[in-house]
């Protein structure tokens, strides 16, 4: 008899497979709090977890996704009572522990934060790891001085999760914002989000020169590669450039120009191991500058049996937004 359901990956002599199953409550990993999950999410780490198509997982079997939220049932830890909603983004679920695609998860209560109370599970799980990711890049060119007003804002991969809440993040405080996409065709989705200009992303993704003609305030990157590259050199004198993807690739075929001629600023935004402060912070101002209407423009829902099929058209780029997963049906 198992005690609930979810995606296992395993690898063995039969292959690397990810199924929908029963699982028992001994399989839980080690952890101070069990949480009961309402919803999670399908990212592009989890579509590369579930498929296989890059070492997302690092431990066999696991349960994949990145993200949840949910109540907490069951607690050894003084900052978590029963009863407690949480959301959970990072710290290696779905990767080196058991993750967000279940019923059930067990992890360390210091990777828990408080569910905002602006935020249903679900609407939380609209934003989940994309949506933080973005707030963590706005807050940084606010960090560096930037404002409404400064100029334009370019925000790369716009259709996707992290570009798509980028847009509305950055449009409702009131920045003047260009988005760069490969689906044209979801140009008017786009301005409804708030973009006031869309571009073609092969403007960008092409090998360019190591300075071009001076445009952005500031750049969102979710893409990497030519694209990072392009856009830092068209970036302008002492502007900023948040780079958190790698869509196009690792590389970064790039020149000093762009820092030592215009010192322009690149931030990496790394938020799987973010520390607690960030990730309550990133929340808050979410729970205070995402237009919670707009998310559900940006948000398909699916059942926990659809997600492993799902996958494999999230990576063929055939998902717009953000996939939120009912784990109960």
């Amino acid at each position: 008899m198992t005690d609930f359901r979810g995606i296992l990956i395993t690898k063995d002599e039969a292959g690397y497979q990810a199924r929908l199953q029963g699982i028992d409550l001994s399989g839980l990993p080690d952890g101070d709090v069990t949480v009961r999950i309402d919803w999670s999410t399908l990212n592009y780490k989890d579509a590369l977890a579930i498929t296989g198509q890059s070492p997302v997982v690092r431990r066999f079997p696991m349960v994949p996704g990145i993200d949840f939220a949910g109540i907490v049932m069951e607690s050894r830890n003084p900052a978590w009572r029963v009863g407690d909603p949480v959301v959970l983004n990072g710290w290696g679920v779905g990767e080196t522990h058991w993750g967000g695609l279940a019923q059930q998860a067990r992890v360390r209560g210091d990777w828990l934060v408080r569910l905002p109370a602006a935020f249903t599970a679900r609407q939380a799980m609209a934003i989940g790891t994309a949506g933080y990711t973005a707030m963590l890049c706005v807050l940084a060119l606010e960090r560096h001085g930037i404002r409404p007003g400064d100029g334009e804002i370019l925000v790369t991969g716009a259709n996707g999760g992290v570009g798509s809440i980028a847009i509305a993040l950055l449009a409702r405080l009131g920045h003047r914002v260009v988005a760069s996409t490969g689906r044209l065709s979801e140009a008017d989705h786009l301005k409804a989000l708030g973009a006031s200009e869309v571009m073609d992303r092969g403007e960008l993704s092409a090998p360019g020169k190591p300075l071009g003609k001076e445009r952005w305030a500031g750049v969102i990157d979710v893409v990497g590669s030519h694209t990072l590259a392009n856009a830092c050199a068209t970036t302008r004198c002492r502007g900023a450039v948040a780079a958190c993807g790698l869509a196009q690739g690792m590389d970064f075929p790039a020149s000093v120009a762009p820092f030592i001629l215009r010192g322009v600023t690149l931030y990496g935004i790394e938020s799987v191991m973010a520390p607690q402060s960030a990730r309550v912070e990133a929340w808050e101002r979410l729970g205070r500058d995402l237009d919670i209407a707009r998310l559900d423009s940006i948000t398909r829902e699916i059942g926990l049996s659809e997600a492993i099929a799902t996958a494999s058209d999230l990576l063929a780029g055939k998902v717009r937004g953000r996939v939120v997963v009912d784990v109960n049906r």
